[in-house]
């Protein structure tokens, strides 16, 4: 890959600015100063530093997100503050993209990657990976729906959900619930309350296959996944 590539891929500015780093004795490959651009590297077998500090090559980037209400799940909007905005320039740059929508008013769990594959295995219907989600509802539900959820409800538009897992909190006028779904249906979760007669009032998405929503981010943070995460999503299929 070419010097220049290489460095403006991992945030060290645009290929311009990568020319000055050269120009300014910043950067060496494996000890000695480079300054021709067009140099091509293998940053898995040669070490590259800028300023003394070395250049660790990545291709792909996994990010989990505790999503705030009032953004929305793509990468670019004219109107709305995306899932996008909330990351750092540096992170903006690998182009990540939000793995499966939330509502623009629900919260919770996101993954962000550009790693095309694993998204895709995640987003399979076939995979079967379940959706673990939270949710405040108004209105009395009882065992009577999670038995209708189990065996799957008619949405609005004449679709019939794949069986969903309605565990109840709490059943009162305000319930809590917690509810495992496999699809991804727009505004599912929603649909699948108004089809037995309730509302949604709160949602948030607690877990994705293995992937669990990190109760220490604050709404809006987020943090690159760990090793033993990236694994277990790997093998979740």
């Amino acid at each position: 890959m070419r010097l220049d590539k290489l460095l403006a891929n991992m945030g060290y500015g645009s290929r311009k600015e990568v020319k000055q780093l050269l120009k300014q004795k910043a950067v060496t490959v494996d000890g000695d100063y480079v300054k021709d651009a067009a140099l091509h590297v293998d940053p898995e077998k040669q070490i590259v530093s800028v300023f003394g500090e070395r250049v660790v090559y990545t291709e792909f980037v996994y990010f989990i997100m505790n999503k705030p209400p009032g953004v929305i799940s793509a990468t670019e909007d004219l109107r709305d503050e995306t899932v996008i905005d909330l990351l750092e320039p540096l992170h903006q740059h690998f182009q990540p993209f939000p793995v499966g929508r939330l509502d623009k008013d629900t919260e919770g769990l996101l993954l962000l990657t550009n790693d095309g594959q694993l998204a895709h295995n995640l987003l399979s219907p076939k995979k079967h990976v379940p959706k673990v989600y939270y949710a405040q509802i108004e209105g009395v539900v009882t065992e009577e729906d999670a038995e209708k959820f189990a065996n799957g409800v008619e949405l609005d538009d004449g679709y019939v959900t794949k069986p969903g897992k309605l565990v109840i909190l709490k059943s009162a006028q305000q319930s809590e619930i917690e509810l495992t779904i496999q699809e991804g249906k727009f505004h599912q979760v929603k649909r699948m309350f108004e089809a037995v007669g309730k509302r949604v009032t709160y949602l948030k998405r607690i877990s994705m296959g293995s992937l669990k929503l990190d109760e220490n981010l604050a709404l809006g943070e987020y943090r690159e996944l760990t090793a033993e995460e990236l694994n277990g999503l790997q093998n979740n299929h």
